[in-house]
């Protein structure tokens, strides 16, 4: 254990196999924390060990975990300072061809586990008047089309956040939600991956009717994830919101985030909704017509 460590604290990760969460532990780990990095598979354990990074195995829908992981932070004499609630998955499909059981899947993980590991950790963090910090998604302020299950989650993350925070300020526990706009990791291209596949799952009418907009979706989505910001850049952002003596309620992450949110506060729905059809409309494919 080293000086730093000790004065630093325990800061939590989950979602730290790679992208943003793996950048976000060893950020914090420069910055003299003992980061507990949540992985799901002991590879991935053993990418992210090094020096101030502990990885745990931890998959936020299985209590046992999280009953594990609260108990790890327990026995460590060490005051909890963070939790980085990070993990999450990308399924994009329209309203209409998503299937329920892949709704709930998007649930459980970008919401129902964050608060299970929330509420196991609070203890803790009320003991070390530590923080919360959420990492939700320029998705959860607008709804792009094929996002209804992913915003949903991001949108109800957001509003869990901004409850739990006038809950806990009180007792000394401020919670931060960071909100990501695009950022260069391997999460997009398995967001387009799972919606090619779930695209080829649709009814021969489902894709008559959808088929454009999803490869526009999809086109639009591997283009902000080329020109968005770095893990590393995200990291120090969350690190900020992590060490930052008064923390801001919300932080965003790259141009594209700021953007969206400022305009969303101004601009009526339909004329958000116009704007959206026409960055769409870049991103069609040149053979399918569209509204």
């Amino acid at each position: 254990m080293t000086k730093s460590s000790e004065a630093r604290g325990l800061a939590v990760v989950t979602g730290a196999a790679a992208g943003m969460g793996a950048a976000t532990a060893r950020e914090l780990a420069r910055r003299g924390f003992h980061v507990l990095a949540g992985v799901r598979r002991d590879r991935d354990a053993d990418a992210i060990r090094s020096a101030g990074v502990e990885p745990v195995i931890l998959d936020i829908t299985e209590p046992e975990h999280v009953r594990a992981l609260a108990e790890r932070v327990a026995d460590d004499r060490r005051p909890l300072h963070a939790l980085v609630n990070n993990a999450a998955i990308q399924v994009n499909a329209p309203v209409e061809a998503l299937p329920m059981d892949r709704w709930r899947q998007v649930f459980e993980v970008n919401l129902f586990g964050h608060v299970a590991v929330t509420q196991a950790l609070l203890p803790a963090l009320l003991c070390g008047q530590g923080r919360v910090v959420n990492i939700s998604s320029i998705g959860g302020r607008l709804a792009m089309p094929t996002y209804g299950a992913y915003a949903g989650a991001k949108f109800a993350l957001e509003a869990v956040s901004d409850s739990l925070r006038r809950e806990v300020a009180p007792l000394g526990v401020r919670v931060v939600v960071v909100e990501p706009g695009g950022v260069r990791t391997e999460m997009a291209a398995r967001g387009i991956t799972t919606a090619n596949e779930l695209a080829a799952g649709m009814t021969a009418e489902q894709r008559e009717r959808y088929d454009g907009l999803v490869r526009a979706v999809n086109g639009l989505m591997a283009s902000g994830t080329a020109s968005g910001a770095t893990a590393d850049a995200a990291a120090r952002v969350i690190a900020r919101a992590v060490t930052a003596r008064k923390p801001r309620t919300r932080y965003t992450i790259g141009w594209d985030a700021a953007l969206l949110v400022r305009l969303a506060r101004v601009l009526p729905d339909r004329t958000f909704d116009r704007i959206s059809a026409a960055t769409l409309r870049r991103h069609y494919p040149k053979n399918l017509v569209h509204a």
